[in-house]
């Protein structure tokens, strides 16, 4: 498929002659102003962006301005077109977040060489970022698998119940609950996040996680400290590695998992929109898996139990519109655990 190319001049001469020089080797889109290319932006995406520097209303200057805060376009390459050239302008176009300065009148040779080098970039830097994220995805689930190697009866729970987490967040989503609270973006991090809600319980001994009968009030205590060690510890990651946004929500989810709508939870007794956002979505994915897994103290439930559990919990436990909207999604649910009881123990590794 070939490379489309967003090219943003006034001058109409211009565009003509930069499109009969893409002709045949890319797609090409053309816009007379600022505001047409944003609006093309809007609704679809370029794989790189000619630019303009000298337009009326709005310049260059401000048009990568505006691009850059739109997502879904940010990372894309865009070059400056200009028929005044100095130092000072050059370095503002790079400063701006252009890759590029292309002088006016336009040389093919030039504009296409360089359209293929910053082509050949980006694609060398999606490459880059998606192997990055393979490799923050794995250290995650090896994460996972240390917490649950500390307590044998909770197999693949952390990773459930991100999934079970995705789908009531992209419930809300759909339905724009929570609009302040909630993007795209943040629940990807959520989901992220999610499977380090329990690393503290790699700081809890052995013979608390695993003992086979009721917990006295010393033990108790005990176990309720793994929220207090598990934002401790990843509060420490998250200041040598601030740019993994997502360990600020797994900080949270640590501390905030048992915390309860009505303030009887713990580390803190927090109530209702004083726990955090993330903790209070959570809070249902967690208690649902957690009822269809079977403990040394208790067998497992069946979805509907757990679902009553859910339901019994709006109000108290709960915060009401999380449970609101895990309700529009509990068949999803019911039908994720189907499968997963279904599935061969090394296949629900890959499922999860």
């Amino acid at each position: 498929m070939k490379k489309e190319i967003l090219v943003v001049d006034d001058n109409l001469p211009i565009l003509k002659q930069i499109a009969a020089y893409l002709a045949g080797k890319y797609e090409f889109s053309l816009a007379r102003s600022g505001e047409s290319a944003l609006a093309f932006c809007e609704t679809d995406k370029p794989d790189l962006i000619l630019l303009d520097v000298e337009m009326p209303e709005m310049d260059g200057f401000e048009t990568i301005g505006r691009l850059k805060k739109n997502k879904a376009v940010a990372n894309v390459p865009v070059l400056f077109l200009s028929a005044y050239v100095d130092a000072q302008t050059e370095i503002r176009a790079l400063e701006s977040g252009a890759r590029d300065f292309i002088t006016k009148p336009v040389d093919a040779s030039i504009l296409l060489h360089r359209i293929a080098l910053h082509l050949q970039l980006s694609e060398y830097e999606y490459d880059l970022e998606k192997t990055r994220k393979e490799l923050e995805n794995n250290i995650v689930i090896s994460f996972a698998d240390l917490v649950e190697s500390k307590d044998s009866n909770t197999g693949g729970h952390v990773l459930r119940t991100s999934r079970y987490l995705d789908m009531i967040g992209k419930a809300m989503l759909a339905r724009d609950l929570f609009p302040d609270d909630l993007n795209p973006h943040n629940l990807e991090l959520m989901v992220k996040a999610s499977p380090f809600h329990d690393i503290g319980k790699i700081g809890i001994s052995d013979v608390i996680l695993l003992k086979p009968g009721p917990l006295n009030e010393e033990e108790y205590q005990e176990i309720k400290r793994h929220t207090v060690v598990g934002a401790s510890f990843l509060e420490k990651i998250y200041a040598r590695l601030p740019e993994q946004e997502y360990l600020e929500y797994a900080k949270l989810m640590a501390i905030g998992h048992h915390e309860r709508w009505d303030g009887k939870g713990y580390p803190y007794g927090l109530a209702g929109e004083d726990i955090p956002f993330c903790s209070r979505l959570l809070a249902v994915a967690n208690v649902y898996d957690a009822c269809l897994t079977s403990r040394i103290y208790r067998p497992a439930l069946t979805h509907h139990e757990a679902h009553q559990v859910v339901l019994d919990g709006r109000g108290n436990a709960f915060d009401p519109r999380v449970v609101d909207a895990y309700l529009t999604v509990s068949d999803l649910f019911g039908a994720f655990n189907i499968v997963q009881t279904s599935l061969p123990v090394s296949a629900k590794r890959r499922f999860s």
